[in-house]
């Protein structure tokens, strides 16, 4: 779940981190008042999930309220990578003498929390990977007693923090890791982090991307989900407890196990199509599921047949084959469904799916090739 730059600067502010918070506006006056209650130059920023935000005009600088308010009615509208515009960061501007880049990720490759960090922050850290990777540090933290300060040292050496400010450092490297911890985080980031002209060590920015399973510890980070921003179709299987991802592909897929899933989407693709999903529709795939399922992949008018594999272990195979002739009953549009069920009851499964007229496969590639060719054919 990624959370919008003034909730991560919160998080942040509860821990330590030095920081400028600014004030949330949803339309130009409220941008307006927020300048006069700020006083002085002040930044306006668009609130969006999405990177590249200060290049398509989303970050403005304003001198005067009536300039924010003017700069607030520029962008409040705005489409950004498809994302439109609603609210606003109002901020103090400051005068920035040097930028950094400072970040922690959970580093599954490390099996640990990694620090990211960069001499050469702000919008083109991106290309400063491509380009010249060793001006990026990845330090790898121990996994079990995580930050120690001479990781702090090491890290704040690297980019030539100055002396006067390694204690700011050592503040905010260690105010964004407890923040990490503490919030289940996948990703905590602050680019820029910068040192200001008048000597202050500051997070003008900040990005947390916590992770959804953990979010059932943390109601209050959960409750910080911009609804606005989300795809609608992931939002509804969340609601309903399915685990979905939107793709580009032409053929839908629901399966039962998250591996089952991936190895169907690697098939679909091996036979020449593109898979417009992932979806695990979990164990016990009843009748409300299944058409929930079904209610989701459809909602994609890219989707040109829908390729359902599932694995009855604990699940019978017949009550999915019910759940998948009752659901489709309700289906908002025809498209061609290709079935392979296999495991507990797959006989009487195969004879419900016969009757019910549903195009059926032994196995996986088979599966997969008809789906292809249902679809109309292999991806161009």
């Amino acid at each position: 779940m990624k959370l919008q730059e003034y909730r991560s600067k919160e998080i942040l502010a509860r821990h330590g981190v030095p920081l400028l918070v600014g004030e949330v506006a949803r339309n130009p006056a409220e941008a307006r008042a927020a300048a006069e209650r700020i006083g002085g130059p002040v930044v306006v920023k668009a609130q969006v999930l999405v990177g590249g935000r200060g290049k398509a005009g989303g970050v403005k600088l304003a001198n005067t309220p009536g300039e924010a308010e003017a700069r607030a009615a520029e962008i409040l509208g705005l489409d950004i990578k498809g994302v439109t515009v609603r609210t606003l960061l109002v901020a103090p501007a400051v005068e920035i003498a040097t930028e950094f880049c400072l970040g922690l990720i959970l580093d599954r490759a490390h099996k640990t929390i990694t620090v990211i960090a960069s001499a050469e922050g702000g919008v083109e850290i991106e290309e400063t990977a491509r380009l010249n990777p060793a001006a990026i540090m990845r330090l790898p933290l121990h996994p079990l007693i995580g930050l120690q300060r001479h990781n702090v040292r090491r890290v704040s050496f690297f980019l030539g923090i100055p002396s006067e400010l390694r204690a700011a450092f050592a503040e905010t490297l260690t105010g964004l890791y407890t923040a990490f911890v503490d919030s289940d985080a996948d990703l905590a980031e602050i680019n820029p982090l910068v040192i200001t002209d008048d000597g202050r060590l500051l997070a003008l920015d900040a990005k947390i991307v916590l992770d959804d399973s953990a979010l059932g510890r943390h109601p209050e980070l959960a409750a910080m989900r911009d609804l606005a921003e989300e795809e609608p179709s992931e939002a509804a299987a969340r609601e309903a407890g399915i685990n979905f991802i939107k793709l580009d592909g032409t053929i839908g897929c629901m399966v039962n196990g998250a591996g089952l899933a991936m190895t169907t989407m690697d098939l679909v693709k091996l036979a020449g199509g593109e898979p417009a999903n992932f979806l695990d529709i979990g164990g016990g795939a009843k009748a409300d599921r299944v058409a929930a399922a079904f209610r989701i992949i459809l909602d994609d008018p890219n989707v040109r047949a829908i390729l359902v594999n599932i694995f009855g272990g604990i699940t019978r195979g017949d009550e999915v084959a019910h759940g998948i002739v009752e659901a489709r009953a309700a289906l908002s549009r025809e498209v061609p469904m290709v079935v392979r069920i296999v495991g507990t009851n797959a006989p009487e499964a195969a004879e419900i799916l016969r009757r019910a007229n549903l195009i059926t496969a032994d196995s996986l590639d088979e599966a997969a090739a008809r789906a292809v060719a249902a679809a109309g054919g292999a991806a161009s």
